[in-house]
């Protein structure tokens, strides 16, 4: 995300996050249950080993029998621990993960444009992809090893405390120390893993575009620059990571070598100063010092996973944070008559200073045809993008049948208009599914035939494999540019909507499917308010005004013979692209 937010504390985005594991407290009571098990276990082995010298020492054949059946008993409930910990703790991580990912995808559904324009479409899959992985692994990974690891601690040192507190205060002692290295690690590490979200979101852009253009870059031979582009950015990615492994490993035998560090010196105190009057109880205290040493070392890796989650977790509570479209209106109607009225609207793009459109007035009367011409931003889409409320103006307002947009519910608003866009945008699903995309579960196949045959679709429809249940492949990839015009063109016949936008929606025709589609669009047009953007005279030639618009203003409009006869702005458009 680019949205500027202050940076918050790691301790409140971690608090956030751990909100996400509240529903799931049930499961998370069982783990801890597990794990208690498996720490209590730790404890056992360390009595057993007491016990088992103890045997030796008296040498009774009965208690031959007793010692193996406790190993195989402690091991057992250790087991169990074990099991019931992580099965029921990864049961919550892939609840958050799916619960994160369903509301980070539902959230950017309902985004306002201008955040797609500020973000590529490779960071904002890798947020999907990569970066709630790091931030589930900060939720439940690290209560797991802090469960785990340091109910093992504690268990282990609460039996030291009661075999010989004098001898454990030395332990408390390195504590101070071992506190502080986790704290400097895990500030390097969250820092690290911001550059690496930002390097993977790079890669995953990088990937879409060529992917998306492979043909440009053949034709091109833009190959060995692709090659070159992401190898650089892997490359960059694989030292961030390298360097947060020297980072992760140098923190664990640093936290190794101090624990070790303490043991040696119990066991010169021990036996320097104090008299061993019990072998069995100072092995099995000696043990139990061990046995902490590998527990809290694991344990030491819970601060720096938490806080590489937690830069993970920044970067999706941004995009979480980040404000939804503007929907405060209330006004529904079943069907607009289609009257829309521009009274002196201004705009800007967002982060732009110059306007795009500037003072518009026009007034478009229900069931007339308007066609935008002029150079390429000039402000055609600009003006077409606002009636549908994908930008807000700046000043001014727009009316649709006298009530400011404003006002309209958004879904409402749009259920109005039917648009379609110079880019053809298809699904990989069916073509019914792709006809009917956003209608009913179960649309009228009736109405999608007819559509299709509005569309002049139905012709090349028939010939695929399965007819209209046939995969088109991503973006349409199975079918040629002018049969994904024509689906397009029929998915707006289908949404039968009084608004009807055309943004260049002939451009991909041949010269025989677009005579096919003309007829269809004035016949589609009858009844129902379009304005349609083109460069083609074909295409325009049957409108009931031409509005010629240059530098975000109207600057001519009327006939295309009254415009000719002007010798302005169309005039010199249609000699250098409009003739035939």
């Amino acid at each position: 995300m680019t949205a500027s937010v202050p940076e918050k504390s790691a301790w409140k985005i971690y608090k956030r996050l751990l909100s996400y594991v509240k529903p799931f407290i049930g499961f998370f009571a069982i783990s801890f249950f597990g794990f208690v098990c498996y720490a209590y276990s730790n404890n056992l082995f360390v009595y057993l080993l007491e016990d088992l010298i103890n045997v030796i020492s008296a040498d009774n054949p009965a208690d031959r029998y007793i010692i193996p059946l406790q190993v195989i008993g402690i091991t057992l409930l250790r087991s169990f621990g074990a099991f019931i910990g992580v099965y029921f703790m990864s049961k919550i991580a892939l609840h958050v993960v799916h619960q994160l990912r369903v509301e980070v995808f539902n959230h950017m559904t309902v985004l306002p444009t201008y955040v797609y324009d500020q973000n590529t479409t490779g960071h904002m899959i890798s947020l999907i992809t990569y970066n709630i992985n790091g931030v589930t692994s900060a939720a439940t990974d690290a209560i797991k090893i802090g469960l785990r690891e340091g109910l093992t601690v504690i268990f282990l040192f609460a039996q030291l405390l009661y075999m010989d507190w004098q001898l454990t205060m030395v332990f408390v002692a390195i504590a101070p120390v071992i506190g502080f290295i986790v704290m400097i690690v895990g500030k390097r590490l969250r820092r690290l893993s911001k550059k690496v979200q930002v390097l993977v979101g790079d890669l995953a852009q990088i990937t879409n575009e060529m992917i998306g253009g492979f043909k440009v870059m053949r034709s091109f031979g833009g190959e060995k620059y692709e090659q070159e582009r992401f190898e650089k950015t892997s490359h960059n990615n694989l030292k961030q990571n390298m360097k947060i492994v020297v980072t992760s490993a140098a923190n664990t035998p640093l936290i190794h070598l101090l624990v070790a560090l303490a043991i040696a010196f119990l066991i010169f105190v021990a036996l320097s100063f104090m008299e061993i009057d019990d072998p069995a109880k100072f092995v099995a205290y000696m043990t139990a010092a061990a046995a902490i040493m590998p527990a809290a070392r694991k344990l030491g890796e819970v601060a720096p996973i938490i806080l590489k989650g937690v830069a993970a977790a920044d970067s999706v509570f941004q995009m979480l944070d980040t404000s939804a479209e503007k929907d405060q209106g209330r006004y529904e109607v079943d069907r607009v008559s289609g009257d829309i009225e521009f009274r002196n609207v201004s705009f800007a793009y967002p982060l732009q200073n110059k306007l795009a459109l500037n003072t518009i007035n026009l007034h478009v009367k229900s069931g007339e045809v308007i066609a935008l011409v002029g150079a390429s931003g000039s402000g055609k889409t600009s003006l077409v993008n606002l009636i549908s409320r994908f930008y807000d103006v700046n000043k001014g307002e727009i009316l649709i049948d006298g009530v400011p947009i404003e006002q309209y519910r958004l879904q409402n608003l749009r259920q109005q208009i039917a648009l379609v866009n110079q880019q053809v945008t298809l699904f990989n699903e069916t073509v019914t599914a792709n006809i009917a995309y956003g209608s009913q579960q179960d649309p009228d196949m009736d109405a999608i035939k007819a559509s299709a045959d509005a569309a002049y679709a139905t012709e090349f429809i028939q010939t695929l494999p399965e007819g209209f249940a046939t995969p088109i492949g991503e973006s349409g990839g199975r079918l040629s540019g002018g049969q994904r015009q024509r689906l397009v063109i029929a998915r707006a016949l289908f949404k039968d909507a009084p608004i009807l936008i055309l943004d260049e929606a002939t451009a991909a025709l041949d010269n025989e499917s677009e005579h096919y589609i003309q007829q269809a669009l004035v016949r589609v047009m009858k009844g129902r308010t379009t304005i349609v953007i083109a460069h083609r005279l074909s295409t325009i030639e049957n409108a009931d005004r031409i509005l010629v618009m240059a530098d975000g203003r109207i600057v001519e409009e009327g006939s295309h013979q009254e415009l000719l006869e002007k010798q302005g702005h169309y005039t010199r458009l249609y000699e250098a692209k409009f003739e035939v």
